[in-house]
Parts: structure tokens; sequence; C-alpha cells
């Protein structure tokens, strides 16, 4: 039992290595991606202390050369999901009575792992997944998670630490409860800090989770489960499967102990499980926690004061790191005319020194999308533009999936501030540029406020002060994570806590103590140590 109140390492951000030529980090993960490339992994799912395999095995193969195969994972049925709820559930009692210290300490030690001994292994396991390149797999697969691990214990913590008054006569507690019954995490593909934080997250606070990782991550989710496992954390409290979305969600959704949904995906995903949830709310013992971050149609608006070199290379780098597979990519862009001759030559001048190929070649800026799905549908919005009167591909717009899913990165110019791509999210490497006048300032400020229904990042570039202020006041319900002087993708935790509004999510702030109070269910202590031994007040008494 806790015989005192421990202060957890203080947080520092992880420092992202860069890789250079002769570099000891870049010889080590160049060995270890060659080592994977090589293999066929035989992935299990992982349901409390068994790794359970199927007759269903189904191939992974790194998107930027579809043809080879790097691992095969076991796919699981509706039967798998039930087992994992039951493992959950039996391994509850035990994990959220634990200590919190203990279940810190799990998290620390994944974090000092991670940092160290698994750091080339979680950078390549990434870039073969989702073909980063190294810097991308860096700063997400290992320096974000481990800020993720480190930054919510003291965020947990801050939350303990947070008690009531106490008048004299009575002690006022506040105890911080897990949720009771177990909570669903449903994660996407391109980001393995935030596959791993969701259920992480959670489970730190004393819940248990089924995670259901998106198919085309489940190479690098593979590592995260063997890495937790590494680090102590229990079996039963993270379960992973690999199951067809209404398979899991006819047995989730049923259930009388499901407990909360932490989630990262599509709008359209997210409302159809909110309104599943909403139609089953008599079957559940408590309300149900939804926690769910969606999509963006993330904006650079330019105003004539701005530099023009450095809104250039934020149009450049926001709009195609990791091919523009980021919810925070910069998709749309407004350009006043006298800025852009020289901003469009700069972009272009940047955007064709990319080199585009395999992440193993640490020359390629650019690789490949993350699936045939994927490619089809942003190839199809390329089409549409070269057939469109009102818009034109300025930069790129060829595309080629004979080995990888290749696309360049592309640049369209258009007329209609309500072009098709000005409003619909893409996910991948296409930006949309409208020029506007520049005495079009206020009317240009309202597109960028209504075009889109999300509100997730947005970046503002100026050099005059009142312009920030204005533009900062008029879209303050736009973005959740707002930008000036600088591009809308790379929130750091502890930094930038990362979430938005509209239809992009409930703008819960992972990497902030926000997103974890949403996994605890409070519980008032009132002691009284000289109770009342009389009904009777004062105010009673005879005149």
């Amino acid at each position: 039992m806790q015989k005192a109140f421990f202060q957890v390492p203080v947080p520092e951000n992880e420092p992202v290595l860069n890789y250079a030529p002769g570099s000891t980090e870049r010889a080590e993960v160049k060995r270890v991606l060659a080592d994977l490339s090589e293999q066929e992994l035989d992935i299990p799912m992982y349901i409390g202390s068994e790794e359970v395999r199927t007759e269903d095995k189904r191939p992974l193969s790194p998107p930027h050369n579809h043809q080879h195969v790097i691992g095969h994972y076991s796919r699981g049925t509706a039967a798998h999901v039930q087992q994992a709820i039951d493992a959950a559930l039996e391994a509850k009692p035990a994990w959220e009575a634990m200590s919190w210290e203990h279940r810190a300490a799990i998290f620390l030690k994944a974090a000092d792992l991670l940092s160290g001994p698994w750091r080339a292994q979680m950078n390549a396991g990434t870039m073969l997944a989702q073909s980063k390149n190294i810097y991308q797999a860096e700063i997400d697969a290992v320096a974000e998670l481990c800020d993720f691990f480190r930054f919510n214990v003291a965020y947990m913590q801050q939350i303990y630490e947070d008690q009531p008054y106490s008048p004299p006569g009575q002690w006022n507690r506040m105890e911080y409860r897990a949720l009771e019954g177990f909570v669903f995490c449903i994660t996407p593909f391109n980001f393995t800090s935030i596959a791993a934080n969701l259920p992480a997250a959670a489970a730190l606070m004393g819940n248990v989770c089924v995670w259901k990782p998106a198919d085309s991550q489940i190479y690098s989710a593979h590592f995260i489960m063997e890495l937790l496992k590494e680090a102590g954390l229990p079996d039963g409290v993270i379960n992973m499967v690999y199951v067809d979305g209404p398979d899991a969600g006819d047995v989730v959704f049923k259930h009388p102990e499901f407990a909360g949904l932490h989630f990262t995906g599509s709008t359209k995903v997210f409302q159809h499980l909110w309104k599943t949830i909403g139609e089953n709310i008599h079957m559940y013992k408590s309300y149900p926690r939804i926690v769910g971050e969606t999509g963006g149609k993330d904006f650079i608006v330019i105003h004539p004061s701005a530099d023009a070199d450095a809104a250039a290379t934020a149009i450049s780098r926001g709009a195609f790191e990791f091919q523009g597979q980021k919810c925070s990519a910069a998709s749309r862009v407004y350009l006043p005319a006298s800025l852009a001759d020289h901003i469009m030559e700069k972009v272009q001048a940047e955007v064709e020194s990319f080199k585009m190929g395999d992440p193993a070649d640490f020359r390629n800026f650019i690789n490949a999308v993350i699936d045939e799905r994927a490619f089809d549908k942003i190839s199809n919005f390329i089409d549409r533009v070269k057939e469109a009167d009102d818009a034109e591909i300025a930069i790129g717009g060829n595309y080629d999936k004979s080995k990888g899913y290749f696309i360049e990165p592309t640049v369209v110019m258009t007329s209609n501030p309500k072009f098709l791509t000005m409003c619909e999210e893409i996910f991948g490497p296409v930006v949309t540029i409208f020029t506007y006048e520049d005495d079009k300032w206020e009317e240009t400020l309202e597109l960028v406020n209504t075009t889109s229904p999300y509100a997730l990042t947005g970046a503002i570039f100026s050099q005059d002060r009142h312009v920030i202020d204005q533009a900062s006041r008029y879209l303050q319900h736009a973005a959740g994570n707002y930008y000036i002087n600088d591009k809308p993708t790379g929130a750091v935790v502890g930094q930038q806590p990362f979430g938005g509004g509209r239809a992009s999510g409930t703008n819960d702030k992972a990497g902030s103590y926000l997103n974890l109070l949403r996994w605890v269910s409070p519980r008032t202590i009132k002691e009284t140590f000289v109770p009342a031994k009389d009904y009777r007040y004062p105010f009673l008494d005879e005149e």
C-alpha cells in the first residue's frame, strides 16, 4: 500500500535525432530496416495472456513496394472481440486497484525503452508499414510517443493533486476512479504515436481496453504491444484484435460494460458510431465517454504583409510531409495577389526539388500513400481537377501504382473559392490555392471560416500585429490548433495539445490533462470528524 505521495520525473520532450550521414543512429536504423525487410513476421492478436493466431492469414506489404510481403496477420472474428472484452474485464479489478505510481512506472519504462533499445525497431517498423521517411518516423513513432508516455504520467499526477477545499471540522477529498467497464479504442494508420496513445492514455488512468488498429498499421502496432509487454504492462489491460469494423461494433456497442470510445479516424465513421451508441444507450451500465478526432480541411491564409518565403515553405512542408496524410496537413491556401507570383515560384522550386521513392533511400522526401484505396481516391480528385474549367494543375499531378502507391505532390490553382478540392478532405499530397485581391482581406477571412465543416488546424501569415489580432478573433472557432507564422502541422506534446471542433472531433486535446480527465469518473468524499447528534438547528429555538 502506498505510504507517500510521489513526485514523478519532470517530463521533457524527447530529442529528435537527425540521422545525418555517418551518424550512429542512421547506421542502426538502416541495419534494422534491412533485417525487417527480409523477414515475414507472423503477427498474432493479443488477448489476455495469449497470442491468438487464426487460419485466416492476411499479407502485410510496404505501400512503396506492394508486391513485397513483410508479414502476415491473423484476421479475427466477433468471437475474438468477445474474448478480448472478457480478458479486459478479468484484468480490470487488479489493474484499477494498483497504486498509481506503479501504473506510472510502466509507461515511464516504456518511454525509456523506446528512446533507447527500441528506437531503431519502432522507426523501421513505421517506415515499412506506413511508408514514412526516417524524419517523419522519428518525430512520430519515437519522439511523440515518448512524450505521450512521459507527459501523460505528469498530467495524471496533476489531476490527482487537484483536491477540494476542506473547512474546519471536515475533510473533503476527490478520487479519480477508472470508468466502470472497458474502453474501445479505434486507431488510424497515419501516426504510430496516436495508435499507441489512444489505448495507453485510457489504461494509464486505470482503465482496460480493447484496441482495434487500422489494418494498414498492424505491422507497427505489433511492435507497440511488444514494447508495452516488455515494459511490464499486465496481460489483459490492453487487448489488440484485427477484425472488420461491423463485427467489432456488433459486440462492443451492445455490451453493458461498454464505458468509452477513444477514436481517431474519419468523420463519417465517428458519426455512425456515435449514432449507434446513442441508439443503444439503454443497454449500458453507465453513459459512455466518447472522445474522437476525425478530419480536417486545414488552411493557410496569407496576408499581403506576410514574409513570402516563410509562407511558401509552410505550404511545401505543411501540405506534403508524409504525403499530406496528416489530419493537420495544409489543404487549402488563400494567397494575396501581390505575393502570388513570388510564393508560387518558391513553392514550385521547392516541390520540384523533392525526391520520391522508398524510405530506405534517405534522400527521398516523399514516399508512397498508404494503400490502393487511398491512391485511387486521391488520383480521382486529381483527374477531376484536370477536367474542370475553374481549376488547373500548377505543379505535379502525375501518379503511378505499378510498384508502389506513388502520387506526385500536386498543387491546384482555382478561381473558385468553393471548388471541390477547397472543400472536401482529400488526405493526400494535394493542396489547392485560391488567389484573392489584396483589398478583399475580410471577405477572405469569411471564406476561410465558412468553406469547410472542419475546424482542426489553420495558420495565418502576417507581419502586421493588428491583422494577426483581427484574424485570430475572427477565426476563433475555425481551428482547434491555430498557428501564427508557422505551418499548421507538427503539434508537440506538452507544447501544443492537439484537437479540433466542428466536424473535426470532440477537441479533448491529446497531449494534455484534458484528455486524461475523460477517462476517469470522480468521486467526492466528505468526512465529518464530529458529526451532529441532534437534528435541531438554532433557527428553531423559541424567541
